[in-house]
C-alpha cells in the first residue's frame, strides 16, 4: 500500500509540472470564504463555476505527459524472457525406483528484454539466458516464441536472442552519449515474472543519478560492471534486460543490475549504456561473436586492500606486450595514461571501461604522460591474439591454440611452449576440472609445442587407456590429472 500511495504522489507531482504555474492555479478560493460555501470563481472563458472545480478536459490533458508519452512508444517494445535450465542433482533412490529423472532437475528462470529488429531480434542480459536448455519469449499480448541464442558476452552482461516473427514492434534506439544527471530515466520489464498475474510490462520512474560508474561491490546479476548509468528508477528481479528510457522515449540502456542488501530495489538500479550494447549487437549479428578489442598494455597496479584503493591508484603502464599495438604506437612501461579519445584516465576503472567501448580497427587517440612532457599517440585497436590464432578443435569438446610470445605476454604466462584452452565444454570443466586459459604442457610422456600436437597426443594416448595432462594455470603449477578418452 505504501509502494501504490508513492507512485499516487508522484503522479500529482508530474501532473503538476505540465502548463501549471502559481498564478493560474485553479480553485483558490477570496480570502475568508471556504471553498464549497457556495462562492463562485471566474475560469478563462468568463463562465462563472463553483470554486475548487477544475474543468474535467484540463485535467484529462494534464494526465498526459512525456512520461506516458514515452512509455506507449517503448512498451510495445518490451518482452518477458522464461528460460529452463537443467541442473545436476544427486540422485535419488525413491525416484528412481518410481521411474523419475534422478539426477536432473529443471529450473525456470524469468527477465525482460526488448526488441530491437522487426525481424525478431531482442536484446537481453546474458545473465537472464546464461546456461538456459529452452528459452521462449512472450510478447506483450502474450503471444509466445521459442527463441535461439544467437550469442552473448559475459563480460558485458548482454545477449542477442531471435525469434520468427516478422513486422514486430520496435523499440527506438537512442544514444548514452549526450546523458544528463538529473533527466527523467523510465525502467520498463517484467519484475518478478508472472507473479503480477500477465505479460504486460511494468513501468517505474526516476531520474539519472550519475553516469560513469564502476561497481565492484554486490550486485543482482554477474560479476564486476564498469562504466555504468546509475538511475533511482526501481529495478527489481525480472526487471533484467528491459530498457532504460528516456522523457522522449529513447532507450539509453540496458537495466542490469542493482545495488541492494535486502536484494530489492534501494533506488540504486544500473544500466548498460546502449552505445555499447549497439556495437556488441552488431557483432554478435554479423560475426557470430564479440570481437574483444586488444591494446597490449597493462597497468601496474599496487598491492590494494580494497576498491577504494584501486580508484586512487595511478594509471601507470607496468608493461606493454612485444608487438602489440600499443609498442607498435609508442607507449612505453612507465607512462602515465591521462586521456584516451575524450575521456579523461584517472584511475585503472577509468582505462577498464574505455576499452570495452573500443571496436577492432579503430584508431584511438592516446595521450601519456612520460617525465614532465605529455605525449599523443595513435593506437590502432586489434583483436585479442588468441582470437586471430588459428584453433585446433579435439574431440568437439576442447579448443585449442598454439602457445605464442603475445599471448604468454598477454596472459602472463610462464612456460615457454604449450596448447592454451580456448573453449572447454562444461562436461570435461566438471570432470576433468579443465578451465578456459590453460595451457596443456605435457600428455603422457609427449611435451606440448603446439595445439595440433596436442590434438595427435591427445588421440594417441587415448586409445591406450588413462592419459595423463600437466598443466599450467594462472602462472602457478604445473598439475596434473588423469583421464580416459571415451
Amino acid at each position: 500500500m505504501a509502494r501504490l500511495g508513492a507512485m499516487a504522489a508522484a503522479v500529482v507531482i508530474a501532473a503538476g509540472c505540465v502548463g501549471a504555474s502559481p498564478s493560474d492555479s485553479l480553485g483558490q478560493p477570496p480570502a475568508g470564504s471556504a471553498a464549497g460555501a457556495g462562492t463562485v470563481s471566474e475560469s478563462r472563458a468568463g463562465v462563472a463555476m463553483p470554486v475548487g472545480e477544475v474543468p474535467a478536459q484540463e485535467i484529462a490533458q494534464s494526465r498526459r505527459t512525456a512520461i506516458t508519452t514515452a512509455v506507449e512508444r517503448v512498451a510495445p517494445a518490451v518482452v518477458s524472457v522464461q528460460t529452463e535450465t537443467v541442473e545436476r542433482v544427486p540422485a535419488d533412490y525413491f525416484e528412481m525406483m518410481f521411474g523419475g529423472r534422478s539426477g536432473q532437475r529443471a529450473r525456470a528462470g524469468i527477465g525482460s528484454g526488448f526488441i530491437v529488429r522487426q525481424d525478431g531480434v531482442i536484446v537481453t542480459n546474458a545473465h537472464v539466458v546464461s546456461g538456459a536448455s529452452r528459452i521462449t519469449v512472450a510478447l506483450r499480448d502474450g503471444t509466445t516464441y521459442d527463441a535461439t541464442l544467437v550469442g552473448e558476452d559475459e563480460q558485458n552482461d548482454l545477449a542477442v536472442l531471435r525469434i520468427d516473427a516478422r513486422d514486430l514492434p520496435v523499440a527506438r534506439v537512442g544514444t548514452s552519449s549526450d546523458l544528463l544527471v538529473g533527466e527523467w530515466s523510465i525502467a520498463i520489464g517484467n519484475p518478478f515474472g508472472f507473479v503480477l498475474g500477465n505479460t504486460e510490462p511494468s513501468v517505474s520512474v526516476g531520474v539519472i543519478s550519475a553516469v560513469g560508474r564502476n561497481i565492484t561491490a554486490r550486485s543482482e546479476g554477474a560479476g564486476m560492471y564498469l562504466d555504468m548509468i546509475q538511475t533511482d528508477a526501481a529495478i527489481n528481479p525480472g526487471n533484467s534486460g528491459g530498457p532504460l528510457v528516456n522523457a522522449t522515449g529513447d532507450v539509453i540502456g540496458v537495466n542490469s543490475s542493482i545495488y541492494s542488501p535486502s536484494g530489492g530495489s534501494v533506488g540504486l538500479g544500473f544500466a548498460i549504456p546502449i552505445d555499447r550494447t549497439m556495437r556488441i549487437v552488431d557483432d554478435l549479428l554479423t560475426h557470430g561473436r564479440v570481437r574483444q578489442p586488444w591494446v597490449g598494455l597493462q597497468l601496474r597496479l599496487p598491492e590494494l586492500s580494497s576498491a577504494r584503493d584501486a580508484v586512487r591508484a595511478v594509471p601507470l603502464v607496468g608493461r606493454v606486450v612485444p608487438g602489440s599495438p600499443a609498442e607498435k604506437a609508442g607507449v612505453r612501461d612507465g607512462d602515465v595514461l591521462v586521456r584516451a579519445g575524450t575521456k579523461t584516465i584517472r584511475n585503472p576503472f577509468d582505462w577498464e571501461a574505455r576499452l570495452l567501448e573500443l571496436r577492432v580497427g579503430e584508431t584511438l587517440p592516446l595521450v601519456v604522460r612520460r617525465g614532465q612532457r605529455e605525449l599523443t599517440v595513435q593506437l590502432t585497436i586489434a583483436d585479442v591474439p588468441e582470437v586471430s590464432a588459428p584453433r585446433v578443435t579435439v574431440l568437439r569438446e576442447l579448443e585449442l591454440v598454439s602457445l605464442t610470445d603475445a599471448i604468454r605476454q598477454e596472459r602472463r604466462i610462464r612456460s615457454r611452449a604449450g596448447a592454451l584452452v580456448v573453449n572447454v565444454s562444461e562436461r570435461l570443466q566438471s570432470e576433468l576440472g579443465l578451465q578456459n586459459g590453460d595451457v596443456i604442457l605435457q600428455i603422457g610422456n609427449t611435451p606440448i609445442t603446439s595445439a595440433d600436437l596436442a590434438a595427435r597426443a591427445i588421440e594417441a594416448y587415448g586409445a591406450r587407456g588413462v592419459v595423463q595432462l600437466w598443466f599450467e594455470r594462472g602462472g602457478q603449477g604445473p598439475y596434473s590429472i588423469n583421464f580416459r578418452v571415451r
